[in-house]
């Protein structure tokens, strides 16, 4: 007989072998999953099978006989786990481990011994019974478990009884007290074990659900924030207080071009008003708050920052209805306001082509014979007053030269091209270009460039605009002043620069010099640029202004040159 310290001792150490499979599976389960699913290691299903493999052994070995009654080994109760949860290849390889180990480790040894401890006979009906287990709910599991083990462990208490030819009426209080004992903790071990494996199975099931569903919502998240990057929108969203809850990269992009020092962790800490609050005037600060104040949809343009935006609002809400904040989202119309400025001076263009096309046969003829009159008068009139006529036939030219600058400017026909050398018709102005400019005392350069492809030219229009700008530099000159006319190649283009060296243009008329109607002469008709900007657009090309106050004026006009043209060009000088 041993003390009843040793059994107490025997018996917990049985215990604790029997739970080290659920606490091994227990400890597999909360290791990430990426680990779990390395495919070095089995899945979930088969590292039970394993941990209820080591159960068997470490229970075998730890196996003893209390007090010469009963057979301590709780090895039965992860080998039949296992073989419920498990797969059938697997339980059948856990059923074999066991009844090897049983036959090995039984005590006392023999076949009847071997038979009775492994429970040979109860491993068929768990075969039976494990897939209707694996598909019931707890208590039925728990069910099952018990109708299967507890004969079992009831036939090996019993069996030294039996094997001595004793019945259970000669068993003593206190061996039945033990016997009621084992039982009792071994039912009672196998509903724990069952339950604690469905308990750590269901948070683990749960857990990955979670980490799927949170996957999902990420995954949603970024798609959702790939679209409105790509939709090419400025959108916030707001929460119930005015703060910033998210924005999308165009937003945050916006926001840093009035505040470079700001960051994306810096906007999402703070109120939308707080962050413009001290770059915005005070009613565009308060236009801005009453727009988020009253979480409805707006449409509002709000002028910041010499930019001009349009800010659209719509309340977000969650399921139940209750306002969840804002959603802002901002345009930015600055392009689109230029553009429509520019529509408006094409119609005004368009609106002095129609007058000029309305007035031309009904101003010109009464024009002529007024001047043809006015001729006849002065011959047959005292010398004395030819100043005053010629007064009004100056001034009557004067005004044909505008309604002829109003057909030019509103002239809206494709013109007709050719192909010409342009610095061929440069020199065919250049005497005249001296000539004028000798009469003012001033000097006049070529810089031309004689290897240049020809280009696609109106001459007549282009004679004009050379005439206009070189004139334009020769007025803004005084005397001894310097007009140079160059060429010259820029990539796809070929440019004409004209460059004075007058007095400069003040920046604050740079973005009107090419506004009809605009002029800074006192017998001017600000028409002359604007004819200029016409006849270059008309042949594809740009008109660009270099000026510094009291260095001079260069217009750069560009044209475009075919490739095709250039590799003529190039061959032909190669």
């Amino acid at each position: 007989m041993i003390s009843i310290n040793e059994a107490v001792k025997d018996i917990l150490l049985q215990i604790s072998a029997a739970s080290s499979f659920f606490l091994l599976f227990q400890w597999w389960l909360n290791q990430e999953y990426i680990t779990r699913r390395n495919r070095c290691f089995p899945d979930d299903q088969s590292f039970l099978i394993i941990c209820c493999a080591l159960g068997v052994t470490f229970c075998m070995l730890l196996s003893t006989t209390l007090f010469g009654v009963i057979y301590l080994n709780l090895a039965i109760l992860p080998a039949c786990i296992g073989v419920l949860y498990g797969h059938r290849r697997s339980g059948l390889s856990l059923a074999g481990f066991f009844l090897l180990c049983t036959f090995m480790f039984s005590q006392p040894p023999g076949i009847g011994n071997f038979v009775i401890n492994s429970g040979l006979l109860a491993f068929p009906l768990l075969f039976i019974l494990a897939p209707f287990f694996k598909r019931s709910p707890l208590p039925q599991k728990i069910g099952i478990f018990l109708i299967s083990l507890f004969p079992t462990i009831l036939v090996a208490v019993l069996k030294p009884k039996m094997w001595d030819g004793t019945t259970i009426y000669d068993t003593t209080p206190d061996e039945l007290t033990l016997i009621a004992v084992y039982l009792l903790l071994s039912t009672v071990l196998g509903g724990l074990y069952i339950f604690f494996i469905e308990n750590a199975w269901g948070k683990f099931q749960s857990k990955e659900q979670m980490k799927d569903i949170s996957e999902q919502f990420r995954w949603e998240s970024h798609k959702l924030r790939q679209i409105t990057d790509a939709a090419g929108l400025n959108i916030m969203a707001l929460d119930n207080r005015g703060h910033v809850t998210e924005l999308n990269e165009f937003m945050l992009n916006l926001i840093r071009r009035h505040n470079p020092d700001l960051t994306r962790e810096i906007i999402l800490s703070r109120s939308v008003c707080e962050i413009f609050d001290k770059s915005i005037d005070d009613q565009t600060y308060e236009h801005l708050k009453t727009i988020i104040r009253n979480n409805q949809r707006s449409n509002a343009k709000v002028h910041y920052d010499s930019r001009t935006y349009q800010i659209y609002t719509a309340p977000l809400r969650h399921n139940s209805g209750a306002l969840a904040g804002n959603v802002l989202i901002v345009q930015d119309l600055t392009e689109e306001e230029k553009m429509r400025t520019e529509l408006d001076n094409v119609e005004r263009l368009t609106l002095v082509g129609q007058m000029a096309a309305g007035i031309t046969h009904e101003i010109r003829n009464p024009m002529a014979v007024v001047r043809g009159f006015l001729q006849l008068m002065r011959e047959k009139s005292p010398s004395d007053l030819d100043s005053y006529y010629q007064i009004v036939m100056d001034e009557l030219d004067r005004a044909n030269g505008i309604i002829n600058d109003f057909l030019s400017l509103a002239q809206s026909r494709i013109s007709d091209m050719e192909t010409v050398q342009l610095h061929l018709i440069i020199e065919e102005l250049a005497p005249l270009l001296w000539a004028d400019a000798n009469l003012r005392g001033q000097t006049v350069e070529l810089k031309l460039t004689g290897d240049l492809p020809p280009l696609q030219l109106n001459v007549r229009e282009i004679k004009q605009l050379v005439l206009n700008l070189a004139r334009n530099g020769m007025e803004a000159m005084g005397a001894k002043g310097v007009l140079t006319l160059e060429t010259q190649r820029a990539g796809n283009h070929i440019e004409l620069v004209i460059r004075d060296t007058g007095s400069g243009i003040p920046q604050s008329q740079l973005e009107q010099l090419f506004v009809p109607f605009f002029t800074t002469k006192s017998h001017g008709t600000g028409l002359g640029l604007s004819l200029c900007l016409s006849i270059v657009e008309r042949h594809g090309g740009k008109i660009a202004v270099a000026t510094e106050e009291g260095t001079g004026t260069s217009f750069i006009v560009s044209f475009p040159c075919e490739e095709a043209e250039a590799d003529i060009l190039v061959q032909t000088h190669g």
